[in-house]
């Protein structure tokens, strides 16, 4: 049973050295040096520098990076929530190539972020922000160790080291109409990162795929330890509530795909949110009537690494020209393909 082979592929994929441990179902994986203090580097990467070295580290292990999917989905959902959509042929219904797969960093707009009791994102959820993640087909269930194996290579590169990698959850198979699955997460020296999925066709096991995910901010976020609104706002992060710099940050990213706002459908998602926008902060980003495209400010950084990812030129209105999610884009721009190695894997 696929449940039961799981630690074994994951040891055979890591090596001697990880510290196994399974309590029921419950899976544990931990270094055992986990207990050495991290240090943040000193030198923190701008965004479109931190996209880079990721795409660099990922081509470095074979993995090419993927055009973005359309912000507009119109299908399950209005919008894209998870790069993970990229796999829809190939997992739900049996077709041998994907929308995407690689290195996707894949910017979505989830409305189910954690929050507390007054409504407010608690630290490490965003409304909208980009999905860095690894989506592909994989020829059977070893690959998935391989993957994770990978990943901890790629964390090194930024300089989260696999010694402060602790990788747990339960292989119980979950399923989702016509996909099943098991899902592992993984934090990094205490802060939840993200997780990786093991994911099959439910009537066809063979269509296998993974899906690695976490969040570019919070990443930055664990390499950095600065308080959150910080790390994600910087220096406009005094500006405005936490609340309305998020509704800014989502808005920018809606009207810069053409999604307007409307009645219904996608554009009901940009009016719902502008409508949290109060004229006060009108200075920091689109009004609140949406009538036109935004003017994003160049150091507004949530706008500015959203749309970075998709290789758009900041402050001017979207100009990639999606020709559907099973073919190829045109960018205004792109990110530069080298960056600086921050570190090495110690594992």
């Amino acid at each position: 049973m696929l449940t039961a082979a799981i630690p074994g592929i994951l040891r055979n994929a890591l090596g001697p050295r990880w510290e196994f441990t399974l309590a029921g179902d419950h899976l544990t994986i931990q270094h055992p040096q986990r207990g050495t203090p991290y240090r943040p580097p000193a030198r923190q990467l701008p965004w479109p520098e931190l996209l880079a070295a990721l795409e660099e580290a990922f081509a470095d292990v074979g993995v090419p990076r993927a055009p973005c999917l359309p912000l507009r989905w119109g299908r399950e959902t209005e919008l894209t929530i998870s790069a993970v959509q990229a796999l829809d042929p190939y997992l739900k219904h049996r077709r041998p190539v994907p929308y995407r797969q690689g290195f996707l960093p894949q910017p979505v707009v989830r409305l189910t972020g954690g929050r507390d009791r007054h409504g407010n994102l608690l630290d490490g959820f965003l409304t909208s922000f980009v999905n860095a993640s690894r989506i592909q087909p994989i020829p059977d269930a070893g690959s998935f160790g391989t993957t994770l194996d990978e990943w901890l290579t790629v964390l090194s590169r930024l300089g989260l080291h696999a010694r402060h990698i602790t990788v747990h959850g339960h292989l119980g198979v979950w399923r989702r109409r016509q996909v099943e699955g098991i899902t592992l997460r993984y934090d990094h020296a205490g802060f939840p990162l993200g997780d990786i999925v093991l994911l099959w066709n439910a009537d066809d096991p063979t269509y296998m795929a993974v899906d690695l995910g976490t969040a570019l901010e919070r990443l930055a976020w664990a390499r950095s330890r600065r308080p959150w609104h910080e790390q994600v706002f910087g220096s406009l992060a005094r500006a405005a509530p936490p609340t309305v710099l998020d509704a800014i940050r989502t808005v920018t990213l809606l009207l810069s795909h053409g999604i307007t706002p409307a009645p219904r459908g996608a554009g009901n998602v940009t009016r719902r949110i502008a409508e949290r926008i109060p004229s006060s902060a009108a200075a920091l980003g689109p009004q609140r009537r949406c009538a036109e495209l935004p003017r994003v400010l160049g150091h507004l950084q949530p706008s500015a690494v959203i749309l970075v990812a998709c290789g758009l030129t900041i402050g001017r209105p979207h100009s990639a020209t999606t020709v559907g999610p099973g073919r190829g884009q045109r960018h205004s721009a792109t990110v530069p393909a080298s960056a600086h190695h921050v570190g090495t894997r110690s594992d």
